[in-house]
């Protein structure tokens, strides 16, 4: 019984405080990924239902992965731009209507072209996602709340995955009318339960209400900031350098569904047993994700990242020794622990890099690095293991693991602390002597919470979970 409670109590302080359009936008997230059929599926209905040679699913899956990398920009200023709200609806309509479409083609051309606006629609929402979950998140927080959101989408991808065979026996057309029935969930659940979390429109609300000039200044100081471009981004050095060591660590996961099924075919291994040994990723991942969460969440991200980068690299080099089902699994338990504590770390640390008003594109440079990675990394593991075999990819992976730790090392020397829970510095103990109602200290301190919500919840609330299932 002890045990009992003191797990719940872990999984009630994991999930209190954070505010209730994070479990909306949570909700959201799982709903999307839970209907994420095609993706699995993809290059079988191209090779075994359409009768396409595997060099032509292999092109349509490119496509796919361009689009994607050029809406990962076009994403980010829409996010900046438009704004967060805005731009989850355009890109989730989006990617329904495309999805629906591509389970109609029939032409090659057709085919490719759509799968090529798929992947631009549906890698459009990410800056969205990533900058409303700063935006509303409190700083303190958000580590923990992008863990809880990795957490949802590796759940809803393993569910997918295993109902996509079953759905693909059937009828695959049924697959894509599901993922876009689905798409469009998540779309209507935003339009009706997610506000607008651009931070400028809370700046102009904040200097018409508040009576408080420092939290007024604070604003307006913000809204100084607004005319981030591309350009910006990429004149800015350290955030740069941290996009290309995020591109350096995307290339040793992408091992994992490109390499390392190759590699075991190579070696005799049946598609079976490579089901059994990357079941262990998302196996460890659902399990593990929240406890490991509390483990780091106050922990320095320097060694965080330098940690995972090295644990990464070798668990992917430990594959070289590898001789069976079991041992590979072992290898995949390393480099599933590194993808644990890298992805809310990485994520975070991008946040803390990015100006108030330059999220949504700060956002879509660093998605842009996975999603280039995913573009480069099938060409580079083909290449190594056709011309020199399977150990030099693990050794190569061992090697970029390396260099990305020892670069986040040198990087994060120079990137301040966070500064914890600025909203708790308002001068509240002179604003009473300036105004005679005692309500007016609340409503300081409520206007300058950094959430960019007209509503926004309250720190000690516990998650707002009233009109949400427990996550």
């Amino acid at each position: 019984m002890p045990y009992a409670l003191r797990a719940r109590r872990a999984v009630r302080e994991t999930v209190s405080g954070l505010p209730r359009e994070f479990w909306w936008l949570w909700t959201s997230t799982l709903v999307n990924r839970l209907g994420a059929f095609v993706a699995t599926f993809m290059a079988l209905y191209l090779t075994l239902d359409r009768g396409y040679s595997a060099t032509y699913a292999g092109l349509v899956a490119a496509l796919h992965g361009l689009g994607g990398v050029i809406s990962s920009l076009g994403g980010g200023v829409m996010t900046d731009r438009l704004g967060r709200r805005p731009t989850l609806l355009i890109a989730q309509a989006s990617t329904a209507v495309s999805v629906a479409l591509l389970g109609f083609m029939h032409h090659p051309v057709a085919i490719a072209g759509v799968a090529f606006l798929v992947g631009m629609a549906s890698n459009a929402s990410r800056p969205a996602v990533q900058a409303m979950m700063a935006d509303i998140v409190r700083p303190e927080d958000r580590i923990r709340a992008f863990s809880l959101n990795y957490w949802a989408i590796n759940l809803g991808f393993a569910v997918s995955s295993m109902a996509a065979g079953f759905i693909a026996e059937v009828s695959y057309l049924a697959g894509f009318l599901i993922e876009a029935g689905m798409t469009m969930v998540c779309a209507i659940l935003v339009f009706l339960r997610l506000p607008e979390s651009r931070p400028t429109e809370t700046v102009k609300t904040a200097a018409a209400s508040s009576q408080t000039t420092a939290a007024a200044s604070e604003k307006t100081a913000a809204a100084s900031d607004s005319s981030v471009s591309l350009g910006t981004v990429l004149r800015d050095g350290r955030f740069m350098s941290v996009v290309g060591l995020s591109f350096l660590v995307a290339l040793i996961f992408q091992q994992g569904s490109i390499g390392l099924p190759v590699a075991m075919g190579e070696a005799g291994f049946t598609p079976a047993e490579y089901g059994m040994a990357i079941a262990v990723n998302g196996v460890l991942i659902v399990v593990l994700q929240i406890p490991v969460t509390r483990f780091i969440e106050h922990r320095d991200s320097r060694r965080l990242l330098i940690i995972s980068s090295l644990l990464a690299g070798y668990g992917f080099g430990l594959t070289a020794f590898a001789g069976s089902v079991g041992v590979i699994a072992l290898t995949v338990c390393v480099w599933t622990l590194a993808e644990i504590v890298n992805a809310p770390t990485q994520t975070g640390l991008v946040v803390r890099l990015s100006p108030l008003h330059g999220r949504g594109r700060y956002q879509g440079m660093y998605t842009m690095s996975w999603s280039v990675a995913g573009l480069v990394a099938p060409l580079m593991s083909g290449f190594v293991i056709d011309r020199f075999g399977a150990e030099w990819l693990w050794g190569l992976c061992a090697v970029v693991g390396t260099v990305a730790g020892l670069g986040y090392g040198a990087l994060m020397r120079r990137v301040p602390e966070e500064e914890p829970a600025e909203p708790r510095e308002s001068p509240e103990p002179t604003e009473p002597r300036k105004s005679p109602e005692p309500t007016e200290p609340t409503e300081s301190a409520e206007s300058s919470e950094p959430s960019g919500l007209s509503e926004p919840s309250g720190p000690a609330e516990p998650a707002g979970l009233g009109p949400l299932p427990g996550p």
